[in-house]
């Protein structure tokens, strides 16, 4: 029931060398990466927008509440009532848990603008398109990328619960294939390759990323 690490070792080293293990991988990347993408077009516009409108936020901020109480599982289940077997099941699903925080960030973000730059911005009469990218787009970016990094580390996790119950491929599926087949040494070495994909994303791409583009950030001692 609790294999040994060698064991896990070994089942790992002969999954690696399938040529499914590679079409998985790529198959439960591009459904995070596809949600993702959908929840960073939907939320980062949305929360400039309610940010810009105290009106409009304080008319969403109960369906904002409600979505974010709904469990990913329960949404899991919709997707699969309504998208079947398909890549849209998972897709939703990222997308409905990543979507919320990406917007509740980027909306508390745009709390923090400078009132003294709208105020001169109004005294210009800069049209609000211009107010929302040239003065709240740039004072957001912090909040908006501290949301889709924690986003995305939700989004890696909700997507195996999604490929778990509505889907024919992916980590996800294979996990719960080896559950049910009581390998526990598969699913080990699966959610080992997990962990060792979502390390390398974190520490390769996307702390270099934030690094980069908040290279002007003082750091505190």
């Amino acid at each position: 029931m609790l294999p040994s690490p060698a064991r896990v070792w070994s089942a790992w080293s002969s999954l690696v060398v399938q040529p499914s293990f590679s079409a998985d991988l790529g198959i439960t990347l591009g459904r995070i990466g596809a949600g993702f993408a959908l929840a960073t077009l939907v939320g980062l516009p949305l929360g400039l927008l309610l940010g810009a409108s105290r009106a409009l936020g304080s008319f969403f901020e109960p369906a904002l509440t409600v979505i974010n109480t709904v469990s990913s599982t329960i949404w899991a289940i919709f997707a699969l009532i309504w998208f079947g077997l398909s890549n849209w099941t998972t897709i939703f699903v990222v997308f409905m848990t990543a979507m919320p925080l990406i917007l509740t960030n980027v909306w508390q973000g745009t709390r923090t603008v400078s009132a003294e730059h709208l105020e001169l911005a109004r005294t210009f009469r800069m049209p609000r398109r211009k107010v929302l990218t040239k003065i709240y787009l740039p004072t957001i970016l912090p909040a908006f990328f501290s949301g889709a990094r924690l986003a995305f580390g939700f989004g890696a996790r909700v997507s195996l619960v999604a490929e778990s119950l509505g889907a024919s491929s992916g980590i996800g599926y294979r996990l719960r294939q080896a559950a049910d087949l009581v390998q526990t040494d598969q699913v080990f070495a699966w959610t080992l390759t997990l962990v060792v994909l979502m390390l390398g994303l974190e520490s390769l791409v996307l702390k270099p990323l934030e690094r980069h583009l908040f290279a002007w950030k003082k750091r505190v001692a």
